[in-house]
Parts: structure tokens; C-alpha cells; sequence
């Protein structure tokens, strides 16, 4: 699967660093890396090659998981419990990604989704680990076992005033990850084992289709803030969640896309406030950021009331949309 570059997915990112690395001796932090790298290596046992991207970060670690939407978490809590002596913050987001090519031919991730896994993970304390409102809304749902783990910690601000509510997972948390699939196969019935499943030869590079012989269910629809996250059993009824959105005001903004034995799509949510999007004064000039276009549009026309002009066209930048206005005199 991760050797399809060029790709968009929405999967489970994790991003891990270690507190105050830079501020150790090079002697103290090839220990530290060592040791982290160790707990690592062993968290991902669990995990096939072919269903993670690794990064190293230097201080740190991003791995974007493939397969199932909750490998993330388990990953977390595997290094949790290794690396008490070492000081890591975690942050876990669901979302887009694409997968390319680095200057050395291996596979790297971009995009939205990363990004916003090392927003949260900046937001959390030594040992802590926070996912994003995009990756509760979703594991939660998963699983009876999941729904409990999670605690709503609030919104936090970053750096670039783009706001995300975030929610914690208990330090005594300690799934185990056989019994929580058991809870998961009879929330939402058994998942569909590709051995036994009878398909013609194709390339192992590209993912089954999960449409043979599984009974056609009606996608769930995740309210994730600014985003609608779309989960279902095939692609035909993804699609037909997508066409009921889009006749409602929503935009794709990542492709339906198979994501072991599911189907997943993101959308913009079609009813985002105005209030959502930020205007920021430099000089002369309003840079206006939102969660939609259509909500950054109506703040243009707002400003434009008051003589504003618009001399960048709206435009999506890692997920979020931008536009700037420029004006003759300071506006009030």
C-alpha cells in the first residue's frame, strides 16, 4: 500500500517528540534517541510494515497508520507504558495526507493531517497523550471499549490561531487491544478477513475491493468541527452519504478513499459560522483564515461593506482557506 506515492488519504497520524531534546549534550541524546527508538520499534511490532509510513523527526517520530483507525492509539499506549523514563509527548490526528517521494526515493507524508497531529501533540504535557477532535469522534465510535478513554480537555489555540478541541486518554488507560477488537466486532459486526475472501489476481500494491460479497450498509457520518468524516462498508455507500452532502452545501475536500476494510471520505462541513474564521491586520492589509470557503467568503463580504478589496483570490492552504483584502485607511 505505501508504495502507491502520490496518493491522498485520510488516516490516523501519530506524532511523537522528545521533551528538551536539543537542550541535552549529543552524548545524552544518542542515548535518549536510542532508547525512544527502542520503545518504538517494539510498539510497532503489532503493526505490518505495509499498513505504516515511519518518519523520523529527529526528536521524535510521525507514523501514519494505513490500516485500521485505532492502530494509532494502541501504538500510544504501547509507548506510554515502555517509556516512563524518557519524557515523550503524543498527539494523534485523523485526516488527509498524501503520500510522495522524497529526494531519496522513499516514501514521506504531507499534508493537513500530519500537521495537525503535531498541533495537538505541541499541546500536550510530558506523558500525555491527546488526539484531535476528528480521531475521537471516529475511535470512539469504534468500539464500546473505546468510548470510555477519552476525556474532552477543550479547545487550544496554535501559533497559526487555528483552534482544535482536543481531548486526553487517562494515564491508568490500559487496553487490551485483543479484547477491544472482540468489543468492536460486536458493536458494529465482524470485519471482513481478506484471506477469506475469494478475489481474482491482482496487484498486491493496490487495495482489495472490499465491495465483493459485503451486504451494502448505509455510511456514518462523524461531525468533526469544520470537517464530516464519512465511514462505510463499500464505495457505493460513501458515495451516496457524499451526494446527500453535497445537495446540502458540503465540499469534498479528500476523495473517498480504502482504508483496510473500510471506505473513508472528508468533506467540509456546510455549516460553519462566520464567527469560525479569524481576520488578521497587517498594514494595510486583512488576512481573513476559516474552515470552509464559503465561511471565509461571507467574512470577505463583510469587510468589503466597510471598503475593503480583495486582491488574493480564496484559496486552501493544509486545510485551512485564505484570503486577503487590502484597504485605504485602518478599519474599525
Amino acid at each position: 500500500m505505501v508504495e502507491n506515492s502520490g496518493r491522498t488519504v485520510v488516516c490516523s497520524v501519530l506524532f511523537l517528540d522528545i521533551v528538551e531534546y536539543s537542550k541535552q549534550s549529543v552524548a545524552e541524546q544518542l542515548e535518549l534517541k536510542q532508547s525512544f527508538n527502542r520503545v518504538l520499534a517494539s510498539a510497532l511490532e503489532s503493526v505490518a510494515a505495509r499498513d505504516r509510513v515511519l518518519l523520523d523527526t529527529g526528536d521524535g517520530a510521525a507514523i501514519a497508520f494505513l490500516g485500521d483507525p485505532e492502530d494509532a492509539l494502541f501504538v500510544a499506549l504501547a509507548i506510554r507504558d515502555d517509556a516512563a523514563h524518557l519524557a515523550v509527548r503524543m498527539g494523534v490526528n485523523l485526516g488527509p495526507v498524501r503520500l510522495v517521494k522524497d529526494l531519496n526515493g522513499q516514501i514521506n507524508i504531507i499534508g493537513d493531517g500530519i500537521n495537525v497531529a503535531q498541533r495537538v501533540m505541541s499541546f500536550s504535557e510530558p506523558g500525555q497523550l491527546l488526539v484531535s477532535r476528528s480521531f475521537y469522534e471516529v475511535a470512539s465510535r469504534l468500539s464500546n471499549d473505546y468510548a470510555g478513554l477519552f476525556t474532552h480537555e477543550g479547545s487550544r489555540t496554535d501559533k497559526h490561531v487555528r483552534e482544535h478541541e482536543v481531548y486526553s486518554v487517562a494515564v491508568e488507560t490500559r487496553t487490551d487491544r485483543r479484547k477491544a477488537t472482540e468489543s468492536r466486532r460486536r458493536t458494529h459486526g465482524p470485519a471482513v478477513s481478506q484471506k477469506d475472501r475469494s478475489t481474482p489476481e491482482r496487484d498486491s500494491s493496490a487495495p482489495p475491493d472490499l465491495d465483493e460479497n459485503v451486504p451494502k450498509q448505509p455510511a456514518k457520518i462523524f461531525d468533526a468541527g469544520a470537517k464530516l468524516i464519512i465511514s462505510g462498508n463499500s464505495k457505493s455507500s460513501v458515495e451516496d452519504a457524499l451526494t446527500k452532502l453535497a445537495n446540502g452545501g458540503a465540499q469534498l475536500i479528500s476523495p473517498i478513499t480504502q482504508v483496510n476494510n473500510k471506505w473513508i471520505a472528508a468533506c467540509e462541513h456546510p455549516n460553519v459560522p462566520v464567527s469560525a474564521c479569524k481576520v488578521e491586520t497587517l498594514g494595510h492589509k486583512r488576512i481573513v483564515t476559516g474552515p470552509t470557503r464559503e465561511a471565509v467568503s461571507a467574512k470577505v463580504e463583510e469587510l468589503v461593506q466597510f471598503g475593503a478589496i480583495l486582491v488574493h483570490d480564496i484559496r486552501s492552504s493544509n486545510g485551512v482557506w485564505i484570503a486577503v483584502c487590502e484597504t485605504d485607511a485602518p478599519m474599525r
